[in-house]
C-alpha cells in the first residue's frame, strides 16, 4: 500500500480505500520518521461532529474556557439530538444517554436536563423519544454544565489546551466506529490491535496554545512496562509507559493562524538530542517539516522502527513532533494511537486475556495470527 522509493527524494502518491466508493490520496512527507498525509480522511461535517462529541463528553484541563453562550460552544436541540442518537435511527433510547448520568464534566447537559429527559422516557408509551418528544421534554431550556479542570483545580497553563477521550469501540456514535474502521484500513493492521488500543484523544488548543516537542511512544526496559499490557505482563516493573506503534493525527479544523504540526528533525541525517537544546515551543521556528492544519486531513506516522522480524522495534527518535503556537482562533486535533508491546509474547498474552469470556471459552480474535509484518 505504501510506495516509497528510498533512492530518490521524490514524494510518492498512492491511493487507499477507506470508505466505500472512494479512494483517498496518501502522500509521503518524510522517511525519517515514516510520515504520510491523507487529505479528506474526514469530511468537514464529520470533523465538526467529532468536535461536538468531545464537547458533549466534556473537555478538561483548560486554562481559559469559552463562555457557554459563545458561538464556539452553542448547540441546537436538533444537533444535540443527533449526537445523542448513537445508532442514528431517529429515536433516542434510554441506553444512549445512560452513561451521561454518571458524568460530572459534561459541557452540554446539566443534571437538570438529564432528569427531564429521563422523565420523558418514563412517560413515553414506547419507551423511546423522537426528535419532537425530545424537544418537548427538554422544554427548550438546555442548561450548560461547566467543563472540568485538573484534579488539583488548576488548569494546564503552559499549553493552554483542553482535552477529552472518545472511545471508538462498540456502542459509540457511528462516526467514531467509522473512524476506527478507517484507521484499520489505512494501517492494514489486524482489527483486534486497533479495537483494543486506547481511546482517541481530542484536544482543543486555544489562542496562545501549543505543545512542546515530544515522542508519542516510549522506550521500555526492565524498569518499565507498557501501560496497556502491564497487568498481563506479570512484571515487577515500577513504571508504566505508553507503547504506541503508530499515530494517526486528525486535524479537525483549519486554524485561523499558526497551529502547525511540526517535526523538527524529520529526515535529518542524525539525531543528536543534546544539539537540539531546549525542546520547547521555539522549535517551530526552525523545524524541518511543518504541516498546516486543514480540516479533515490526517497524518500517519510510525513511532517505532521494525525489529527486522515483522514486529515492533526501537523507538524512532525522528518521530519527535509538537504543535506550534496558535496565533489566532482555535486548533482542534484528534489522536488515534495503536498500542503494541515491543515484547511480542506479552502482547499475545494480553490479547488472549482480553478475549477470554466468563464461560471459560476464549473467543477467537478476528485475526488470530498477530505476527504480521508491521
Amino acid at each position: 500500500i505504501l510506495v516509497i522509493d528510498y533512492n530518490t527524494n521524490d514524494l510518492k502518491r498512492e491511493g487507499v480505500s477507506l470508505v466505500p466508493d472512494r479512494t483517498h490520496n496518501m502522500r509521503t512527507l518524510s522517511l525519517k520518521p515514516l510520515l504520510f498525509e491523507i487529505p479528506g480522511f474526514l469530511s468537514v461535517e464529520e470533523s465538526s461532529v467529532v468536535m461536538q462529541l468531545a464537547q458533549l463528553k466534556g473537555l478538561t484541563h483548560s486554562s481559559l474556557l469559552t463562555a457557554p453562550d459563545s458561538q464556539e460552544e452553542q448547540l441546537t436541540q436538533d444537533e444535540l439530538f443527533s449526537l445523542l442518537d448513537l445508532n442514528q435511527d431517529g429515536l433516542l433510547q434510554r441506553e444512549e444517554i445512560l452513561s451521561l448520568s454518571h458524568s460530572t464534566d459534561g459541557s452540554w447537559l446539566s443534571s437538570y436536563n438529564l432528569r427531564k429527559i429521563h422523565t420523558g422516557f418514563e412517560t413515553s408509551p414506547s419507551g423511546v423519544l423522537s426528535l419532537q418528544e425530545f424537544k418537548r421534554v427538554s422544554g427548550g431550556v438546555l442548561q450548560y454544565g461547566s467543563a472540568g479542570q485538573g484534579l488539583d483545580g488548576h488548569a494546564e497553563v503552559r499549553q493552554r489546551s483542553t482535552h477529552t477521550r472518545l472511545y471508538l469501540g462498540q456502542g459509540t456514535h457511528h462516526l467514531l466506529k467509522s473512524i476506527r474502521n478507517r484507521v484499520t484500513r489505512l494501517t492494514r493492521l489486524p482489527s483486534s490491535l486497533v479495537d483494543l488500543s486506547e481511546p482517541m484523544e481530542v484536544v482543543r488548543y486555544e489562542q496562545g496554545g501549543y505543545s512542546h516537542a515530544h515522542h508519542d511512544s516510549s522506550l521500555t526496559n526492565h524498569h518499565s512496562s507498557c501501560a496497556h499490557t502491564h497487568l498481563a505482563a506479570n512484571t515487577s516493573a515500577s513504571t508504566q509507559v505508553a507503547c504506541r506503534y503508530l499515530t494517526v493525527l486528525l486535524h479537525l479544523n483549519s486554524a485561523d493562524g499558526g497551529g502547525e504540526t511540526s517535526f523538527p528533525v524529520a529526515d535529518n541525517r542524525t539525531y543528536e538530542e543534546e544539539v537540539l537544546g531546549d525542546l520547547s515551543q521555539q522549535y517551530c521556528d526552525k523545524g524541518n517539516l511543518k504541516v498546516k492544519p486543514v480540516a479533515g486531513t490526517a497524518l500517519l506516522w510510525y513511532n517505532h522502527l521494525s525489529d527486522g522480524n515483522g514486529w515492533v522495534g526501537e523507538l524512532d527518535e525522528f518521530s519527535l513532533h509538537g504543535d506550534c503556537l496558535v496565533t489566532r482562533g482555535f486548533k482542534w486535533t484528534g489522536s488515534v494511537w495503536v498500542n503494541i508491546d515491543p515484547d511480542q509474547q506479552r502482547q499475545e498474552r494480553y490479547q488472549r486475556l482480553v478475549s477470554w469470556h466468563p464461560d471459560g471459552q476464549s473467543k477467537k480474535p478476528e485475526h488470530g495470527d498477530l505476527h504480521q509484518d508491521l
